[in-house]
C-alpha cells in the first residue's frame, strides 16, 4: 500500500536525489519547481527522429553538443512503399550532418541496444521516446520527452522539467517459478493505476531488488511509462557489473545507490515471492487481474519481443517452454527480436531453431507488433503480447483486443490456444521451471552502429530529403483574445495514439505534417481533421490525464497545424503537457472538474487579455458564450514556457530571441 509523506519529511539520500543534484544547472530541486538538468546523451527512433533532425536545422545547429548521441531505425520499418525508406536515408544524412551514431534498420530497439552499447550509471539520457526510462535500470536518469527537447539537448541546452517527487517502492523477497519482472510492473499498474506516479520518480531499492538481473529491471523501469512516471531508477550494483562485464563494457561501471536511510515523498513496498503471473485486459495498461481470472479465454494471436520484455531471457524461456512441442494451429505465434546481438546469443544457444520447430514466425528486429507497424490482429482476436501498450487500435487493427503479459503467460498461450495461468501449464504437462544457460559474454556485435563522421566531413555533408519529407510548418504568435468553437469534448486518459495513431497507415507520414494531420484524432472522431480545416482556430477539452502515453510531439504538432490553439483538460499527461507549449498551444486546467461537463461540443469559449495575463496570474476566466456562464482555468507554466505560448512555440521564441539586438 502507498504511503505519502510528501509534506512531512524532506527527500534525503535518495539516488534519484544524487542523479538530478549532479546535473542541476538551474533551478531548486523542489517538487513542482522548474528545473534545468545537463544532458549527457540523447537517444532519437525514427517515428520521432525526423521532426528531431529537421527541428536541428531550424536552431542552425552545426553539430551535437552530448557527449554521445545516437539515432535508432527501428519503429518504421516496413517498407510498403518508398516513404519509410525516404525517411531512413533522410536520419542518415542528418545522423552524419549532425555528428550522431547511427543504428541501421535491423540493429535492434533502441532502448535495449542502448543499454547494451552507450548505457553508463551516473549519466543523464534524454530520449525522443517515451520508454527512454528504460535505462534507468542501469543508474541512470534517462528522462523520456518531445522531440524538440532532444533537439534542444543535442544543441547543448539544458532539459528543462517540472521537479518531481521521489517514490520510494521497496522490494522484499524473491520472484516465485513462472513469474517474472513483467508481473512486478503489472502489480505496480494493477495497484495505482495509468496516472499514478505522474510528476514522479519511481525508486527501487530494498534486499529483493538483488534478485533481480538488469535486464529484469530493464522491464520494470520501461514501463514506469505506462504509470505516467517521469522516471525510474535502480541503483548501480553487482547486477549492473555483471551486464556490463557481459557487454565488455564494465570500466563503464559506477556505483550509484540512495543512502541506507534514505527518505522519501512516497513509499510502497513489494514482496516479490507473494506476486503471482497477472495480465493486463483491454484495453488499457492498468487493466491488470490474475491470469487464473481469465483463465480460458481464446487466443488467435502471442507476440513475444519488445522494448518491454527485450531480454535474451525473455525469448529463452518462451523456448524451453515450447521445447519439443507444438504451438496450438489456431495461435499465430509471432517473434520479435529485440536486438542484433540477443538475436545472436538466442541463435547460439540453439533458442531460435527451437521456436522455429516449434511453430513460430520469426520476424526482423524492431519494435514491429508493439507500434502496430505489422502484425495487426484479426477483429474480434484476442492477441497477448510481451508490449508496453495496448491503447485502443495501437496494433493497428481499430477493435482490437490485446492483453499485456509475461513471456511465461505468452508461450502457456501459444501452446494451448487460450489464456492459461503459466503454473497450472506447469502441473499439467508435468513442466519444471526452465533452467536457462545464458552465455555470460554476449555476442557483441557493432557492425550495423554506424559511427559519427569527423567534424570537417560532416559540415559538409547534405541532407537528403525525400518529397515525403515537409519542413516544420510556421506558427502565429498567441492572439491576445480568442474565440474559439469546441470541436472535441473527451474523457480520461485519452492516449497519444488515439491524436495521433501509431500503425502502417499513419506511421509513414511522420515526417509529414501536413499529410499526418489527416490522422489527428481518428481514435476519438473521423470527421475532426475535415471540420477542423474548416473551422480554423479551435478548442478542445478533456477529462483527466490528456494525452498520455507516447512521447510523439506530432500530438501536439498536427492538431496545431489544424487550428488547434487551446486545450482545456482537468489535468495532463507529462510529455503531452509539455509538447503542447514547445509548440505554441495553451494548456489550461479546469479548477471546477464539474466545469468539464458544461462544456458541449459545437459551443463556443472565449478568453481576453491573454497576453497581459499569462505572464503574471496562474488563473482565467473562459467565458462559454453559448452558455453565458464563465469558468475559472488555471496553467501551470513557467516564464520560460508563457514565453514559447506566447511566440507560438518555442521555435519561434528561440528565433526572435536571437534576432534581438544586444544591448
Amino acid at each position: 500500500m502507498e504511503r505519502s509523506r510528501a509534506e512531512e519529511v524532506d527527500v534525503a539520500g535518495t539516488l534519484a536525489e544524487k542523479l538530478i543534484e549532479s546535473h542541476l544547472v538551474q533551478g531548486t530541486a523542489v517538487p513542482g519547481e522548474e528545473v534545468a538538468l545537463r544532458i549527457d546523451q540523447t537517444l532519437t527512433q525514427d517515428a520521432t527522429g525526423t521532426l528531431v533532425m529537421q527541428e536541428l536545422e531550424a536552431l542552425g545547429l552545426d553539430r551535437t553538443r552530448a557527449e554521445v548521441s545516437v539515432q535508432y531505425v527501428d519503429h518504421n520499418l516496413l517498407q510498403a512503399d518508398e516513404r519509410n525508406a525516404e525517411d531512413h536515408a533522410f536520419l542518415r544524412s542528418a545522423a552524419r550532418r549532425y555528428g550522431l551514431w547511427f543504428s541501421k534498420p535491423g540493429n535492434g530497439v533502441s532502448h535495449p541496444t542502448h543499454m547494451q552499447r552507450f548505457g553508463v550509471p551516473g549519466k543523464t539520457l534524454a530520449g525522443s521516446d517515451s520508454h527512454t526510462c528504460a535505462a534507468g535500470c542501469l543508474g541512470m536518469l534517462a528522462i523520456g520527452v518531445g522531440g524538440l527537447e532532444v533537439a534542444m539537448a543535442i544543441a547543448g541546452e539544458p532539459l528543462h522539467l517540472r521537479m518531481p517527487e521521489i517514490w520510494g517502492i521497496r522490494l522484499t523477497g524473491a520472484l516465485p517459478a513462472w513469474v517474472s519482472a513483467k508481473d512486478v510492473i503489472l502489480e505496480m499498474l494493477r495497484r495505482h493505476g495509468v496516472s499514478g506516479a505522474v510528476n514522479r520518480v519511481l525508486e527501487y531499492h530494498g534486499p529483493g531488488v538483488a534478485a533481480l538481473s538488469a535486464m529484469d529491471r530493464h522491464v520494470i523501469a520501461n514501463m514506469g511509462a505506462e504509470l505516467g512516471a517521469t522516471t525510474t531508477v535502480f541503483p548501480a550494483d553487482d547486477a549492473v557489473r555483471e551486464f556490463l562485464r557481459a557487454e565488455g563494457r564494465e570500466h563503464d561501471l559506477a556505483e550509484w545507490a540512495p543512502e541506507p536511510d534514505a527518505s522519501y515523498h512516497h513509499t510502497d513496498e513489494i514482496d516479490l515471492s507473494t506476486l503471482e503471473p497477472l495480465i493486463a485486459r483491454p484495453s488499457s495498461p492498468d487493466n491488470v487481474v490474475p491470469v487464473r481470472e481469465v483463465a480460458g479465454e481464446p487466443v488467435g494471436q502471442v507476440v513475444i519481443g519488445s522494448s518491454a520484455n527485450p531480454g535474451l531471457r525473455d525469448f529463452a524461456v518462451v523456448a524451453a517452454m515450447l521445447e519439443g512441442r507444438q504451438t496450438k494451429d489456431s495461435v499465430s505465434v509471432d517473434v520479435n527480436p529485440s536486438s542484433r546481438e540477443i538475436f545472436e546469443d538466442l541463435t547460439r544457444m540453439g533458442a531460435t531453431f527451437t521456436l522455429l520447430a516449434a511453430g513460430a514466425r520469426l520476424h526482423q528486429t524492431g519494435c514491429l507488433g508493439c507500434i502496430g507497424m505489422g502484425q495487426a490482429p484479426a477483429v474480434g482476436h484476442n492477441s497477448l503480447r510481451t508490449v508496453p501498450r495496448n491503447f485502443p487500435g495501437r496494433s493497428g487493427t481499430r477493435e482490437d483486443r490485446v492483453w499485456l503479459c509475461s513471456p511465461e503467460t505468452a508461450a502457456a498461450a501459444a501452446l494451448t490456444g487460450e489464456i492459461a495461468d503459466p503454473r497450472d501449464l506447469a502441473a499439467e504437462l508435468g513442466l519444471d521451471p526452465p533452467i536457462l544457460d545464458l552465455p555470460a559474454q554476449a555476442a557483441v556485435n557493432t557492425s550495423m552502429l554506424v559511427p559519427p563522421l569527423p567534424p570537417e566531413e560532416a559540415a559538409r555533408e547534405p541532407l537528403v530529403r525525400g518529397p515525403n519529407i515537409s519542413r516544420l510548418p510556421d506558427s502565429e504568435p498567441l492572439p491576445d483574445s480568442l474565440e474559439l468553437p469546441v470541436l472535441l469534448r473527451m474523457g480520461d486518459n485519452v492516449s497519444t495514439d488515439e491524436i495521433s495513431p501509431a500503425g502502417a497507415r499513419a506511421l509513414p507520414y511522420r515526417s509529414n505534417i501536413p499529410k499526418l494531420a489527416e490522422f489527428t484524432f481518428n481514435g476519438v472522431d473521423e470527421s475532426y481533421p475535415q471540420r477542423a480545416r474548416d473551422t480554423g482556430r479551435h478548442a478542445v477539452v478533456a477529462g483527466d490525464n490528456y494525452g498520455q502515453g507516447s512521447s510523439r510531439e506530432h500530438a501536439a504538432i498536427t492538431p496545431r497545424f489544424l487550428g488547434l490553439a487551446v486545450v482545456i483538460a482537468r489535468s495532463y499527461a507529462r510529455i503531452h503537457w509539455q509538447n503542447l507549449a514547445n509548440f505554441g498551444v495553451l494548456a489550461l486546467e479546469f479548477t471546477d472538474p464539474a466545469d468539464l461537463d458544461r462544456i458541449e461540443p459545437g459551443h463556443v469559449v472565449r478568453l481576453d487579455g491573454l497576453r497581459d495575463a499569462l505572464p503574471v496570474a496562474s488563473e482565467l476566466t473562459v467565458t462559454n458564450t453559448s452558455r453565458g456562464e464563465k469558468y475559472v482555468v488555471r496553467h501551470r507554466l513557467s516564464p520560460r514556457q508563457v514565453e514559447a505560448v506566447l511566440a507560438g512555440g518555442r521555435i519561434p521564441a528561440a528565433s526572435r530571441a536571437r534576432h534581438q539586438p544586444s544591448r
